[in-house]
């Protein structure tokens, strides 16, 4: 457990062993969207539905990872990363939701991860990040509990073929957002709009993270497996009443809905009243197949929220990224701490941490000098740092993204990259801010000026 914060030190060191990597996902760099049998995924469907991405582009090319393996994984040598986090399609590995495996598929992932293990990288993969099969959709998708079923098979199947080298799993990624973003606000695939497949769909997610732990532990007894969460932090607006209830609701619904059910303590009471959710989708044995131990927790973090008593009144918000979210980050060291005296996960993981920022500065030598984006992950990490000091079992730090990507609904236009890509050419040059975090990497502690 934690002990009280203390005075900043002039420097902040790492322990030796920390984990340095950085993140991608499978839909937002491949590309290949139908090469070597690869299914349509919900987000193809997606993207190719009218007014549904901000500048109408589409994942078919992406980054074209698929097809640049060897390249990039010498970007990531280049930057000294000793881990990377990458996503597996299932569509790529079993294109019809269920049943036959598609050796092709896979023969790709195997590439991706002798080319990291031959660099002295380690994988870190996520079995879903939300490209779902759109022949599971048109069953329901995450509505229907034989999605969960089927994910516990199709994730044992990869294990199969990659288990002989990877030994650490990550089960799903961001359960909040695959739940609501893609059932509730319809912003994101399939493009839903409705409360109770939302909260089917949240329930389905979660039992999928627990049926896949289960298969993996059978055939892999020793690996790590972990699962993913995006936090954002929510702060009142004032200190009334109905601001410290909204808070508590806002903060239930969309953070501790998917924590407090992976340390067994079943979904949270205030909020399953309030939303008049009757768990009819919850089965005996359930919440135990959800709440099986986790070898590490996986924390995605960008950004805190204010609610308030009145609709858009706002809180003190501080500088923002180009998404419009605001820059604080004490809201994730006041996290880390919180998530290791309320809960006993073994060990966290930092899977997701970084910024969209303008990126139209350039140094003399036409690279982006994104000193905004350096100031965010300096920041960030001096919080990382900061909570390991006072006992936090921070184990790892993936900065989002190795590369400017696909941003879902957003299309082309964010960047969240270390590492610029050419719109038009696709090649890869590294900004700025990944000169600065190979420095880290390579000191192991944050420059002190």
């Amino acid at each position: 457990m934690t002990e009280s914060a203390s005075t900043t030190p002039a420097s902040r060191a790492f322990p030796t062993d920390f984990v340095w990597g950085a993140a991608t996902s499978s839909f937002q760099i491949e590309g290949a969207s139908d090469a070597d049998g690869k299914s349509e995924s919900i987000w193809d469907r997606f993207c190719a539905t009218p007014g549904t991405i901000i500048d109408g582009t589409d994942g078919t090319r992406a980054c074209d990872h698929y097809n640049r393996v060897a390249d990039d994984v010498a970007l990531m040598v280049d930057l000294g990363l000793t881990a990377y986090r990458f996503s597996i399609a299932w569509p790529r590995v079993v294109p019809g939701g269920t049943g036959e495996v598609n050796a092709a598929g896979l023969d790709f992932y195997d590439r991706l991860v002798d080319e990291l293990l031959a660099a002295g990288i380690t994988p870190y993969p996520t079995l879903y990040h939300w490209d779902l099969p759109q022949v599971l959709q048109d069953q329901g998708g995450w509505t229907n509990r034989a999605t969960a079923e089927a994910f516990a098979d199709y994730a044992a199947a990869t294990v199969r073929r990659l288990g002989d080298r990877v030994t650490r799993w990550t089960t799903v990624n961001e359960p909040y957002v695959i739940a609501n973003l893609g059932y509730l606000t319809g912003e994101h695939a399939p493009g839903h709009r409705d409360l109770d497949e939302a909260l089917a769909a949240s329930h389905h997610v979660l039992l999928a993270h627990g049926m896949a732990l289960r298969a993996i532990k059978e055939i892999e007894p020793s690996h790590e497996v972990g699962v993913v969460i995006n936090f954002t932090p929510v702060t009142p607006v004032g200190d009334s009443p109905f601001a410290r209830e909204r808070q508590q609701i806002v903060n239930e619904f969309e953070n501790r809905w998917y924590s407090d059910p992976i340390a067994g303590r079943g979904y949270p009471a205030f909020a399953t009243e309030r939303l008049g959710w009757d768990q009819a989708e919850v089965l005996p044995g359930d919440l135990d197949l959800i709440a099986q131990p986790v070898d590490f927790f996986g924390i995605n973090f960008y950004t805190r929220k204010f609610v308030a008593a009145i609709d858009g009144e706002r809180g003190d918000r501080g500088d923002e990224t180009a998404m419009g979210w605001e820059i604080h980050p004490p809201a994730l060291g006041d996290l880390l701490r919180f998530l290791d005296d309320e809960y006993d996960f073994p060990k966290l993981l930092i899977t997701e941490n970084g910024a969209a920022m303008p990126d139209t500065e350039r140094d003399a030598d036409g690279r982006v000098a994104d000193h905004d984006r350096i100031a965010y992950l300096r920041g960030h990490l001096e919080q990382v740092a900061g909570a390991i000091e006072q006992g936090v079992p921070i184990e790892g730090y993936f900065a989002w993204s190795l590369l400017d990507n696909f941003e879902w609904a957003w299309g082309y236009g964010p960047k969240f990259g270390i590492v610029e890509v050419d719109p038009d050419s696709l090649e890869r040059r590294p900004k700025r801010s990944a000169l600065w975090y190979a420095d880290l990497i390579r000191s192991g502690s944050l420059p002190t000026d």
